[in-house]
């Protein structure tokens, strides 16, 4: 486990899929991140990485060839990633491609996975990624975050007093998941009805809301008096999504790079939501960051 810390957070990233497992506030002495409690999820802030979400029948395609995927988000998350940089305020994870990855993912890869403090507020968490192509052939690829965010009471029914507040909106459309397949249903959009860009945390809220070109500047998760609680600065991503289970004391805020299949989808992996491509050579950087307010 690597340990950040300042003089308002102490946070810890496993080795393992370079995950986010706590942020603890000094001030208050309370944990901002779901304990992976297997009765309820048992995840803190799994990376989501070569895919977001599910493909249908486990397979995926790639110039005609099928690849088997039956991991749901990938395998990033159950990879020990190599420690390559660390320090008490950034620490710098790295997953490259082997033999094993590549006969369920045909590229050649290397990503870089930045948990650092930031500078100005010691209250930010800043978190980069940097995905590589390191072979001859344009890589198709999807990446996304996962943080399960508790609240402040035990009781999993206080999260309805919350709110979430969608920065810079006045309306939001949104869409879940086909009740048969578990699969994206994006023909089936629904509106959020904000209120100066809030709407209450309500049960109806207890499936996978999922958001395409949501274009947030950024995301909040409010307490129950509307004051900031998490905010999340998102506005790289070309999906989002908003999870939890009744059960659980824990809303999680997902920026993601692309998205789950759409119920019924049978195409190549190219045409697939969200996807991004990255020609030989070539590398992107991704960022956001996570305010724990006070």
């Amino acid at each position: 486990m690597r340990i950040l810390e300042n003089e308002k957070i102490i946070v810890q990233i496993a080795d393992l899929g370079a995950e986010l497992c706590s942020v603890l506030d000094k001030e208050s002495g309370a944990e901002r991140i779901h304990n992976a409690d297997p009765k309820v999820w048992n995840r803190h802030a799994p990376l989501l990485f070569p895919f977001v979400g599910k493909v249908i029948d486990g397979v995926y395609r790639v110039e005609g060839k099928e690849y088997p995927m039956p991991l749901q988000h990938g395998f990033a998350r159950d990879y020990v990633l190599e420690c390559v940089e660390k320090s008490f305020k950034k620490v710098v994870h790295k997953l490259v491609s082997t033999k094993e990855t590549k006969e369920m993912y045909p590229f050649d890869f290397e990503l870089l996975v930045t948990h650092e403090l930031d500078e100005e507020n010691p209250r930010v968490l800043n978190i980069q990624w940097e995905v590589k192509n390191t072979g001859e052939n344009t890589m198709y690829y999807f990446i996304g975050g996962h943080p399960g965010f508790t609240t402040e009471e035990k009781d999993p029914k206080a999260k309805e007093e919350y709110y979430l507040e969608f920065v810079g909106k006045d309306n939001i459309t949104y869409f879940g998941v086909n009740e048969e397949s578990g699969f994206a249903a994006p023909t089936e959009t629904k509106t959020l009805a904000l209120d100066e860009g809030r709407v209450k945390f309500h049960p109806d809220i207890y499936i996978t809301l999922i958001f395409d070109e949501p274009k947030f500047q950024a995301v909040r998760i409010l307490r129950p008096d509307k004051t900031p609680y998490i905010t999340m600065e998102c506005s790289q991503f070309t999906n989002f999504g908003i999870w939890t289970k009744e059960e659980g004391n824990y809303i999680c805020l997902e920026p993601w790079m692309g998205r789950t299949d759409d119920h019924g989808f049978t195409g190549e992996i190219g045409e697939k939501t969200g996807v991004q491509r990255l020609k030989a050579g070539e590398s992107k950087i991704i960022t956001h960051s996570i305010e724990f307010h006070k």
